[in-house]
């Protein structure tokens, strides 16, 4: 049996572009494992890697992500009611940028984990500081 490796290819109109396929809620909790996993590791290896490696709870309102060495792929664990989902996504030319932050585990919003899956470095992006205006009299 052949296998086949998917390339891109530019101008190919199959591409969905940097649209995701799914939005998480805003109010969500992103934690990010700073040190590249194995990632042969499943399920229940990562759900022990967030409770002893980074010391919270799986059961969480939380999404818990994971990068490979390359930093092309990474894994989302997140648990609702109903059982745990483990989401991986591969890039085939690029890598993600992660945070390049000395904490173990790093927190973002969930608009910063939609960026960084876009290929985005989320450490470079400024907003525009917040102005409170009062009406001249």
């Amino acid at each position: 049996m052949r296998r086949t490796r998917w390339r891109s290819r530019k101008g190919d109109d199959r591409s969905v572009g940097s649209e995701l396929m799914f939005r998480f809620d805003a109010d969500l909790q992103v934690y990010l494992h700073r040190e590249p996993i194995d990632f042969r590791a499943g399920l229940n290896t990562l759900v022990t890697v967030v409770e002893q490696s980074m010391q919270l709870d799986p059961l969480a309102r939380a999404v818990f992500a994971f990068h490979n060495r390359k930093r092309d792929r990474v894994k989302l664990l997140l648990y609702d009611r109903a059982g745990f989902w483990l989401l991986m996504k591969r890039l085939e030319a690029d890598h993600f940028v992660w945070p390049r932050r000395q904490q173990a585990v790093i927190e973002l919003t969930a608009e910063q984990l939609h960026l960084l899956l876009d290929g985005v470095d989320v450490d470079a992006l400024r907003r525009h500081p917040a102005r409170q205006y009062c009406h001249a009299s």
